[in-house]
């Protein structure tokens, strides 16, 4: 599996809005900050996913103009948009912005080391 296969697989498990196909592509160190917080370690991170997914309903996530900052056998760093949708409290909702991710090679598989989601830049 390349780098650009594990990204691809884990937006869809994050389509999923299931942390039980998501956890498998976390590493154990994991770091996630998002607006509200930022989270150490993968139990603080799935906490984090979760509260998601149970917030947005329904949601489509999607990723574009992905630029690889580097890529090597055991590491890779990817920025990119990321897009929204879904249903929050029985109304549409939509959101984006920007996003960096660091992924690892460990244990013979690619995992996600941290993820940064930001606004859009004005």
């Amino acid at each position: 599996m390349t780098p650009e296969d594990f990204l691809t697989q884990y937006v869809a498990a994050l389509e999923t809005q299931n942390w039980d196909v998501v956890a498998p592509l976390i590493h154990p160190d994991c770091v996630a900050v998002f607006t509200e917080d930022t989270f150490k370690g993968k139990a603080a991170v799935e906490g984090a996913f979760r509260k998601t997914f149970a917030l947005i309903k329904d949601e489509t996530y999607s990723i574009d103009n992905l630029h690889w900052v580097l890529q090597r056998d055991d590491v890779a760093v990817v920025t990119y948009h990321f897009h929204w949708s879904g249903v929050i409290h029985g109304q549409s909702a939509s959101g984006g912005g920007r996003g960096t991710a660091t992924l690892v090679y460990a244990d013979g598989r690619w995992l996600l080391l941290s993820e940064h989601l930001g606004p859009n830049p004005r």
